[in-house]
């Protein structure tokens, strides 16, 4: 009999055990948890007075710290990279403004033919130039902005079709047709409409780049998603998963006009209004959408 109540005990003491041993294990596996969602700023307590157990949260501790360690270095390089791409873009820009000062004054000159070729090349790589130091420049100004954008009701068909007026020179220039296809009503959407023009002006650059013959801009009478759409020479070269990541291009060949950066500030514009932008290629076309908060 007494072996029996000392057995039993044995078993619930090791029950008891094990439930304990069980909550620990679901509570570090919840603070591991919150620890990933919250930049690591978490210790793992235990409540067991085992040392195994002890052992194991502190090696985890440990790790954590590492990890917290880690992320602050990492966001202090990336700080770092961002405040140097944004010196090197300020301190171009004045050289730059000179050059191109010298070369319009030179271009009022009488030349020789040679002379006048000469001058006609140097003035378009100091405006390619240009180009890539205003988008470095924009990217770095995005990226270490933390104040959230003004945002407001912008009628989105009205913006859109005075956006296409403004820019009808360049797009006739570069031989494209607009297949516009907007709602007959107003459809209003929150943005924000200077970072909205940028976004779009981006867009456009892309589109004279790749497109051929035309292009398709329509507006969702439900939700005001804008779709983007055009046909490309090369489908099966799009990486479409990384056609916003920072320099990314769909010609590796090319190096004329810009940096590469503008689907990606494109992108920051859209996050920055509470909105995101995708991109799909489908039957020999690249599709942009572009959906705005709350949609």
């Amino acid at each position: 009999m007494i072996t029996s109540i000392i057995l039993l005990l044995i078993c619930l003491a090791l029950f008891i055990t094990l439930l304990v041993i069980k909550r620990n294990i679901r509570n570090v596996t919840d603070e591991l948890k919150k620890n990933r969602d919250t930049g690591y700023d978490r210790q793992i307590r235990v409540a067991l007075i085992d040392k195994d157990i002890e052992q194991l949260a502190k090696e985890l501790n440990h790790n954590l710290d590492h990890q917290k360690e880690l992320k602050h270095k990492e966001e202090a390089a990336k700080k770092q990279l961002e405040q140097s791409i944004s010196d090197i873009a300020h301190d171009l820009r004045t050289p730059l403004t000179v050059i191109k000062g010298n070369l319009q004054r030179l271009s009022e000159e009488t030349l020789s033919p040679e002379g006048r070729q000469y001058l006609d090349v140097s003035s378009r790589k100091a405006e390619t130039l240009k180009g890539m130091v205003d988008e470095f420049f924009e990217m770095s100004v995005l990226e270490s902005d933390t104040q959230e954008a003004a945002l407001g009701q912008l009628d989105i068909v009205s913006f859109l079709a005075q956006f296409i007026i403004d820019h009808e020179t360049l797009i006739r220039e570069k031989g494209l047709t607009p297949d516009i296809s907007f709602p007959e009503r107003s459809v209003f959407v929150e943005a924000n409409e200077e970072m909205l023009n940028r976004v779009f002006s981006n867009l456009l650059a892309n589109i004279c780049k790749y497109a051929k013959d035309s292009f398709s801009i329509s507006v969702s009478p439900e939700d005001g998603t804008v779709t983007v759409g055009n046909k490309i020479s090369s489908p099966d070269e799009i990486d479409v998963e990384h056609i916003f990541d920072r320099t990314y291009r769909a010609d590796k060949a090319r190096r004329e006009g810009s940096a590469g950066l503008g689907l990606y500030i494109a992108k920051l514009l859209m996050e920055k209004q509470k909105g995101h932008i995708k991109a799909d290629v489908e039957n020999g076309r690249i599709i942009f959408a572009l959906c705005f908060c709350g949609k």
